[in-house]
């Protein structure tokens, strides 16, 4: 698989159409044909083991002609990893590349569009940056993996309309199986949501509910319905972004609740401190804490990023540091 993306790489610089800028990919002579990629490292240090580890190493091709666009996405998911201080220190390497997105979109005018594929599932705020080095932490809240499927297989209309604000509206789609199964928090053989949007200058509030179904469970918790509601309010110097969400099944709660509120402060062009507050009642996994994280991510240029975090768990043993790198090509 290296030697592959290497060969691909080299291959497409030989007829890039332009000089190469870090961050915004390789356009393939005149062709509606841009490749690119990502790369994110991280370190965790923590009471019980200290991990080093190759995250994230996808590569992406995208375009556009006239009303169509397009992404594919391919990742080597936790691509190497090193771990040590625990009852056997090992390495693990894992190869393989999975799908995380393949759509094509069309655009109908500037107030309805149309996709088909797998997507990021337009649920909340946060899961519309699925990649690492735009987000502001090294680690994503607990409510982005526990209340909804983060990638959806299937159809998306959406409707946006512009006056005083931003009207948005999402209905997504499934009945299939997932285009790749294990890249997603969720198997899921049925999805079908909604999102309600609307921003006014600074501000924006966000209402998302749905319903899927879950595969190969063997429990009786297969159909799950969930609501999440967002808000937004940012600057040039601040932002603050929060979400709030609930699950259950036809029976019982299966997550009461998943939120978290996280304020950010820019303190020149390249450096941000952020400071986030979780709390979690998850009754399927047993999850019952808050935490509290406090970090500081430095941004040399536009398409890297440095992140420095730590995590203060209500259950002191999951105290944890986090450092990540961050590069998008």
């Amino acid at each position: 698989m290296r030697n592959f993306l290497i060969f691909l790489l080299l291959a497409t610089s030989l007829v890039a159409k332009e000089a190469y800028k870090l961050g915004e990919g390789m356009q393939v002579q005149e062709l509606p044909l841009y490749l690119g990629g990502y790369i994110s490292l991280d370190y965790k240090s923590s009471q019980t083991e200290d991990r080093y580890r190759i995250n994230d190493l996808a590569l992406l091709a995208y375009g556009n002609h006239n009303k169509f666009s397009y992404v594919a996405e391919l990742e080597a998911k936790e691509f190497y990893t090193k771990r040590y201080r625990t009852e056997a220190d090992n390495s693990t390497y894992n190869g393989k590349l999975y799908v995380e997105r393949v759509y094509i979109n069309y655009t109908f005018n500037e107030n309805y569009q149309l996709q088909i594929g797998k997507y990021n599932s337009p649920v909340g705020l946060w899961n519309l940056y699925p990649i690492n080095v735009f987000r502001e932490t090294t680690s994503s809240p607990a409510s982005t993996f526990i209340i909804y499927p983060k990638y959806t297989t299937g159809l998306l209309a959406s409707y946006q309309s512009f006056g005083d604000g931003e009207l948005s509206i999402d209905l997504m789609l499934q009945h299939n199986e997932d285009v790749d199964h294990e890249y997603n928090n969720y198997e899921i053989d049925k999805h079908y949501g909604f999102g309600v949007s609307y921003q006014i200058d600074d501000y924006s509030v966000k209402l998302n509910g749905g319903h899927f179904h879950k595969v190969n469970l063997g429990t009786l918790e297969d159909e799950l319905y969930y609501v999440l509601v967002s808000a937004k309010y940012e600057t040039d110097t601040y932002q603050v972004l929060s979400e709030l969400g609930k699950q259950r099944s036809n029976d019982k709660v299966t997550t009461n609740y998943a939120g978290y509120i996280q304020g950010l402060y820019r303190l020149t062009q390249k450096y941000s401190g952020v400071v986030r507050v979780e709390a979690i009642d998850d009754r399927v996994n047993k999850i019952n804490e808050e935490l509290i994280i406090f970090g500081v991510t430095y941004r040399p240029l536009y398409p890297v990023a440095i992140k420095g975090e730590y995590r203060f768990h209500s259950q002191n043993k999951l105290n944890q540091s986090l450092i990540s790198l961050s590069v998008l090509f």
